[in-house]
């Protein structure tokens, strides 16, 4: 495991850092045991970051990640957290909050601690509300040693809230698709320039930059390297850049968590070639060429009032194009998400345009309008009750193949 600095702070974290926002389980709940035993595997071979938030898995995240950490783990770590600013109308609800989460993860302090997402406008009302006093206060009293922000905003608003604090650290979305979106590149050198760390997240955004990738793209990669994964062509290019301490991945199996140590013991600063470098850079232009929607998954906008499955109808829509999939993306939404599989259905037909999702979305994805595209291409009046029909009828059969196999 390569380790890198933290320039504010001298900590020495591991260039690896496990994110606790897609443990195993589903987002609701957690599956105990494995993500315990994922978590302490990982520590075990050197990763010593360890990151959660107040929401991840319907707040279950921080109380599974405080067992994992029993039995001499914590003593091992750092462990980041982060503040539900939109949950606080008062300073003293900032207060509540850490309290509580240091409860959940069952420790006396937590080291690296974040105001989550923010952007202007919430900048602007956490100060307001007595940000700058509980940090400065929290550190004093032990609760939280260094003081930082994650941000999905605009990236001028990223070097103003820079400027507005003596932060410790800060957390962007950072990866071959957003070069330039958000803080981006030009984020990362000014957070360097200050000597803020910068811990990335969404390395592999949401999942899409790894396993299998549209045609173009493979070729990309293949050409250029046959025996590299796609997950490392992203995790390198990440790694690649000097100013990146630590880089999140929300791994949630032993086969990701290993393939990532591997690629985490030599990824240095500088180590892409030219070469390789402009590998990226095609294989990213070609990623944006085909992508409808910039969706993460990072379940921001969840839940939804009238139910719709936000992220997973993204998901599909995008697949049909990433992958050229398209009646299988648009049978996969309809047994997914039309109510064949849960009591509730979750189309994005469902949508009322209530205005809720874009107060939460980090890409600022204008979700019902996409949602009307996304109702438009697999949900055709014509075709989705004869499709959900067969659908049914193909479940039925398996399911009484299966019976009568007992």
């Amino acid at each position: 495991m390569l380790y890198r600095t933290m320039p504010k702070t001298g900590d020495t974290l591991s260039i690896l850092g496990f994110g606790c926002m897609r443990l195993p389980g589903n987002r609701m709940t957690v599956n105990e045991p494995e993500a315990i035993a994922q978590i302490r595997y990982a520590i075990d071979n050197d990763v010593n970051y360890v990151d959660t938030a107040w929401p991840y898995h319907n707040g279950k995240s921080e109380a599974v990640l405080g067992k994992a950490l029993r039995d001499g783990y914590r003593d091992k770590v750092k462990i980041a957290d982060k503040l539900p600013h939109w949950l606080c109308r008062t300073r003293k609800d900032m207060d509540h909050y850490l309290d509580e989460q240091l409860k959940r993860l069952d420790v006396q302090t937590i080291d690296y601690y974040l105001i989550h997402a923010l952007d202007a406008t919430s900048w602007i009302r956490a100060k307001a509300n007595g940000a700058v006093d509980f940090l400065t206060k929290a550190i004093a009293d032990g609760r939280i040693v260094n003081a930082g922000f994650s941000f999905h905003g605009k990236r001028e608003d990223f070097k103003r809230i820079i400027d507005d604090h003596d932060w410790d650290f800060c957390q962007i979305q950072f990866n071959i698709l957003d070069k330039q979106f958000q803080a981006g590149i030009e984020g990362l050198e000014y957070a360097r320039s200050k000597d803020i760390g910068v811990v990335v997240m969404e390395p592999l955004r949401g999942g899409s930059l790894a396993g299998k990738l549209p045609a173009e793209v493979e070729h990309i990669y293949r050409k250029a390297s046959p025996d590299r994964s796609n997950a490392e062509w992203a995790l390198r290019w990440v790694w690649n850049h000097p100013g990146v301490i630590t880089v999140l991945s929300g791994m949630n199996d032993r086969r990701q968590i290993d393939e990532n140590i591997h690629i985490a013991e030599t990824a240095a600063i500088g180590s892409l070639s030219d070469h390789e470098l402009r590998t990226v850079d095609e294989a990213g232009a070609a990623f944006r060429r085909l992508m409808k929607v910039p969706c993460t998954a990072c379940q921001y906008c969840m839940p939804c009032p009238v139910h719709v499955d936000i992220p997973s109808a993204f998901h599909f829509y995008n697949n049909k194009y990433l992958f050229r999939q398209g009646f299988m993306s648009r049978a996969l939404y309809i047994m997914q998400l039309g109510g064949m599989q849960e009591k509730q259905p979750a189309l994005a037909s469902q949508c009322v345009e209530c205005g809720k999702c874009l107060e939460h979305c980090p890409q600022s994805i204008d979700i019902p309008a996409e949602l009307k595209k996304v109702r438009k291409e697999f949900e055709g009046r014509l075709t989705t009750k004869p499709l959900m029909f067969v659908l049914k009828q193909v479940m039925g059969r398996r399911g009484r193949k299966k019976e009568g196999a007992r």
